[in-house]
Order: structure tokens, then sequence, then C-alpha cells
């Protein structure tokens, strides 16, 4: 029996809302007066998640996003405890890094089954009840290195490549079905993104670095992500420096590179 909830309140499944930028959105979403499924890897913490946000009616659910089976089996209990969800977000995922010839074969395939697969997962099972009611947004979470075209995070460049390309496309098979649907691209800010990153401890440190200078934080990337959606806008960059930068990609794409391999000579020799 699906439980009742509020007409006003929305229902909100993310995914590696544990802690990080998804913590921040659930949070967030909570606080608007949404109902959140916080979703994570790790029950425990899924469940300190959906107990610490204001209100009441959260969901707290396991689910690996790389795994066919246990992904149906989330969508089967947010189906009997809720009926459907409004906003989806796909946003859990790993890192990686290293130039092609260092990468390995079971590094493309853990990365492009977590991150890019996951979203398709997500997508394929909640999609069907949005179209049936006509309404619902999809939210998937890329990052700014599936549009920079940086050297040294091959595998994780490419697969959220792909998740931009599967959003874009998405969009427009959409159109007019009363579903809509978004794609994340922020940059460096803190998260726990690197728990488990399949890179040296090296490039750890390196990434360490820039996250700790980063002008952005989760809250404001949060608080960014939610007023862009809440707009309906499909492609969101909520870090600070990255709207610039991709503007220059697309305008002066010449000096946009020379920007980029002089950014990688020196995080190379930091």
């Amino acid at each position: 029996m699906t439980s009742a909830r509020p007409s006003a309140r929305r229902r909100v499944l993310i995914t590696g809302a544990g802690s990080g930028f998804g913590l921040a959105l659930a949070q967030r979403y909570a606080r608007h007066g949404d109902v959140v499924a916080c979703v994570d890897r790790d029950l425990p913490r899924a469940q300190a998640a959906a107990a610490g946000l204001p209100g009441e009616g959260h969901l707290a659910l396991q689910a690996d996003v790389g795994d066919d089976a246990s992904m149906q089996t989330l969508h089967a209990a947010v189906m009997a405890a809720w009926g459907g969800v409004d906003l989806l977000f796909n946003n859990a995922g790993i890192a990686s890094a290293g130039a092609l010839v260092d990468t390995t074969m079971e590094e493309w395939r853990q990365v492009l089954d977590i991150d890019l697969l996951g979203v398709v997962r997500g997508c394929r099972l909640f999609l069907p009840d949005m179209l049936a009611a006509r309404s619902g947004h999809i939210v998937n979470t890329a990052s700014f290195a599936g549009l920079a075209g940086a050297p040294g995070i091959m595998s994780y460049g490419v697969a959220k490549a792909g998740v931009v390309a599967l959003t874009e496309q998405l969009r427009a098979e959409l159109h007019g079905t009363g579903v809509g649907a978004s794609v994340i691209c922020p940059a460096f800010f803190r998260t726990n993104l690197l728990d488990g990153a399949l890179m040296p401890e090296k490039t750890k440190h390196a990434v360490t670095r820039l996250m700790d200078h980063s002008p952005d934080t989760a809250e404001s990337v949060a608080e960014k992500t939610f007023r862009a959606v809440e707009r309906g806008e499909f492609l969101i960059l909520p870090t600070k420096r990255e709207p610039m930068r991709w503007r220059m990609k697309k305008y002066l794409p010449g000096m946009y590179f020379r920007m980029l391999l002089k950014l990688a000579a020196k995080r190379t020799r930091s």
C-alpha cells in the first residue's frame, strides 16, 4: 500500500545522499518542505542522513547504482512507500584519474558502470512512472570534467561526458511529455569524492589541494543547483569559475585549449 503524503510535498530521491553534495541536496530540499529518499550504498550513512533532515516522512534506503538487482530493489521499495518520485537525482559516483596509457580495462568497466550506467539504471527504472504521470524531473550529476576535455582524468572525464550526452538526448526525447531533465557539471569543492577513488596517492593529494582552495562548498553548490532546477535549467554549472570557462571553450576554443594546457602543466609540477 502506498503511504499518504501531503500533496504540496514533492517526493525527491537522491542517490549518494549519505554525505557530501548528495547530503547537502537532501538538506536543501527538506528545508523547502519536500520529502526526501536518502539513498546510499552504506545503509547506516543513509539512515543518519535521513534522520538529520527537518520534517517527517523521509526515507533511508540502501542501493548500489552499479548493480541491476540492487537498483530494481530500490525502485520497488520507493514505489511501495511513495508510488513514484517527482524529482530524481542520479548523483552517486566514483572518481578516477590517469592518462589513457595508464588506465586498465578493469578501471574503465568500473567507472563506466557506476558513473554512466548508474545514471542509465536510475533513469530507466523511474522514468516510466514519471511519463505515466506526465510530470517529474530527472537531474543527473556529471562534472565539469565531462565538458573540459582535460588530460589526466581519462575514464572519469569520458564517463561524465557520457552523462552530459545522455541527459541532452533525454531532454529531447522528453520534450512535450511533462517530464524534464537537467545535468549538473560542477568542478572541485570539498566532498568525500576521493573515498574509494581510483587514482594514485600523489594525484589524490593534488585533488585535495584543489578542493581545499575552491571558493565553493557542498552547501553553496546545492543551493545553486536547487535554484537552477526550480527554474528548469538544463545545463547547470554551480561552481563559481566554470560558467566563464565554459563560455571560453564555446566561443574561444583556441584560447581555452592553451589555458587548459597551462593549468595541466602547473598541476603536474605542484
